[in-house]
């Protein structure tokens, strides 16, 4: 049952990706980056509007989680250090990623 399932399974991710065209792929990223003097990279979208490429925080979120967790692990002092760890990293995946997202670099007007 176990071989079936994993056979299924990888066939359905192998047609979504056999499927695909190159000039699919190559249409969704064609685009001509220009940077601004603030560097904020932005394109200019096939109905004319101007639109800027933000970092998403997802580095910072990961960086920030386990830095967080780390920190959380060694302030919990206690028996159990799960809820130190917990908290720790909870709140340092939020502060990784707001510093990531956040700045003068990522405003995009």
């Amino acid at each position: 049952m176990r071989k079936a399932i994993t056979a299924a399974l990888l066939a359905a991710i192998a047609v979504p990706v056999a499927t695909s065209t190159p000039a699919e792929a190559r249409r969704n990223d064609d685009r001509r980056y220009y940077n601004t003097d603030n560097g904020v990279r932005y394109w200019r979208g096939n109905n004319g509007r101007y639109y800027c490429k933000k970092p998403n925080g997802t580095t910072g979120l990961l960086i920030g989680g386990v830095a967080g967790a780390l920190v959380g692990r060694t302030i919990d002092g206690g028996r159990d250090k799960t809820l130190g760890t917990v908290l720790g990293a909870a709140g340092g995946a939020l502060l990784g990623r707001e510093v990531e997202r956040g700045g003068s670099r990522a405003r995009c007007r």
